[in-house]
């Protein structure tokens, strides 16, 4: 369309997919020297510039977007500044803002709803039983069993909670039922404790394990609350 020489340095220019203002002024005055009309010559440049930027962009490799995973080993940004940090982590090591997580605080307090709930079933369905104290007995224990699968079932599939006050607030709730001395101190005096009684207070007890774990890995800048972890932690009898 143009001189050789022209096409040459628009070829030049246009390489790599930009139009400096320098390289604008040197193909302007060239096409002004050759008597061509700038007002059409602007127009066939920015075509072309369109074109090989198009061009160039068509060669460029997808971008791989990488499948989001649950793992406590993933990486998150601070919302505050940026930073990248371990999921884990319950605040920015680098600016000290505390991750929340109000969905995780708000399921807390639906866990107990729904333990009392069962709870509330198993009092329901231990009625007195027809046929003598044996099938009472047993009648009573099935039920005990039943009810005491559930709430393990409840107890071990609950998640980890990810910030302070998430933590802090589980293990106080979950205190009286993962407190190993009231079990056992009724155990020694004679008095008994059903299987089912032990098997929910060791699902307590490890649920309660893994989050003070989780806390002494996570808050070792943040000595107040490590402290809070580490009383309810003693209540508990965990280490």
């Amino acid at each position: 369309m143009y001189s050789e020489n022209l096409e040459k340095l628009i070829e030049f220019a246009l390489a790599d997919g930009d139009l400096s203002e320098k390289e604008k002024q040197v193909l302007y005055k060239k096409a002004e020297s050759e008597g061509i009309d700038l007002d059409e010559f602007e127009m066939v440049l920015d075509g072309r510039l369109f074109e090989k930027q198009k061009s160039i962009k068509s060669t460029l490799p997808i971008p791989q977007v990488a499948p989001k995973s649950d793992k406590s080993g993933d990486v998150k940004k601070c919302p505050a500044c940026g930073a990248i940090v371990q999921s884990f982590q319950t605040k920015c090591t680098d600016c000290g803002h505390e991750f929340r997580n109000m969905e995780i605080a708000n399921n807390a307090k639906l866990f107990f709803e729904k333990f009392e709930k069962i709870e509330n079933q198993r009092i329901n369905e231990e009625k007195p039983m027809f046929g003598g104290i044996g099938k009472m007995l047993s009648g009573a224990h099935m039920v005990a069993d039943t009810i005491a699968k559930q709430k393990c079932s409840l107890i071990q599939t609950f998640p980890i909670p990810n910030s302070k006050e998430d933590m802090l607030e589980f293990l106080s709730m979950a205190l009286p039922y993962a407190r190993q001395t009231s079990v056992w101190k009724t155990f020694l005096k004679g008095k008994g404790v059903d299987a089912s009684a032990l098997e929910i207070n060791g699902a307590f007890r490890s649920k309660c394990e893994q989050i003070v774990m989780k806390a002494r890995f996570s808050m070792k800048d943040d000595k107040k609350t490590l402290d809070e972890i580490n009383y309810y932690a003693k209540e508990i009898g965990i280490k």
